[in-house]
């Protein structure tokens, strides 16, 4: 017998939109360099591995490069392949224990929520080089752990934007948000994420980048719950609520494909 997975897209409204993520269920123990190869066989953003613990699962996350300490989209992921492959019960919350500490899931059909850590950007003087990556001067610049964060003039400017990511690459191993205010009713703001030291050019769907971008812009419009959308060429929604130490992210996910490993 195989181990069992699970290819989802998450944040994702429909198939083939949002950030496609493999969910890897290992029952049995294997080594980093076995995870690390299956993450580049996938050739996805993010490769999740659960194990169950307890009560709870033990969550990890590879990119085809590295491992990474928190990956939103497939935590998500993750959680709607034990709640459809039936190893959860709806009813019941994915508690996961991850390098980030506990996180956790519920199932608010149709939608997911989040349970994760708050990571807020503070203000900060970019690395040199940093700006000559984008043609367009921000507006404000923040750091965190993660990632450097732009406030660009529009969402025009994000939607347009082309960072050299080589030179990205070269400046910085963190990864590189572009956010600005919306210009349409249906959400409060967009964003766009490159991780070229991560192998992942662009992100398609970054919930961890919501940790930093929904307290920054709950604070600077007002809003305690704020509709995101990341503007990568997939797309996709996600419900942003900053509560303290904590975010919760609400979004939908959709099983594109099911099977088995066989090494």
């Amino acid at each position: 017998m195989g181990l069992p997975f699970v290819v989802a897209d998450a944040f994702a409204e429909k198939a083939f939109t949002g950030n496609p993520a493999a969910v890897v269920f290992q029952d049995e123990p294997r080594d980093d360099a076995w995870r690390a190869a299956v993450a580049r066989e996938f050739a996805l953003s993010e490769t999740a591995f659960v194990e169950p613990l307890g009560e709870a699962f033990r969550l990890r996350w590879f990119t085809p490069t590295v491992e990474v300490p928190l990956c939103g989209h497939a935590t998500l992921a993750a959680a709607h392949a034990l709640w459809e492959t039936g190893r959860l019960p709806r009813d019941r919350p994915a508690v996961f224990e991850t390098a980030s500490g506990r996180l956790s899931a519920r199932a608010d059909a149709p939608w997911a929520t989040l349970d994760l850590p708050a990571l807020p950007a503070r203000a900060a003087k970019p690395p040199a080089g940093l700006l000559d990556v984008l043609r367009d001067t921000p507006l404000w610049l923040g750091e965190n752990r993660q990632a450097y964060f732009l406030e660009l003039d529009s969402e025009d400017t994000v939607r347009r934007a082309e960072p050299d990511l080589a030179r990205l690459k070269s400046v910085t191993p963190k990864d590189l948000v572009l956010t600005a205010a919306a210009r349409r009713g249906t959400c409060d703001f967009v964003s766009r994420c490159f991780c070229p030291a991560s192998g992942i050019p662009e992100d398609p769907v970054t919930g961890s980048a919501h940790c930093a971008l929904g307290p920054y812009w709950a604070e600077r419009l007002g809003k305690p719950v704020l509709t995101a959308f990341q503007a990568s060429a997939r797309g996709g929604v996600l419900i942003v609520r900053p509560n303290g130490a904590r975010v919760e992210l609400g979004g939908k996910a959709v099983t594109v494909s099911r099977g088995e490993l066989l090494v």
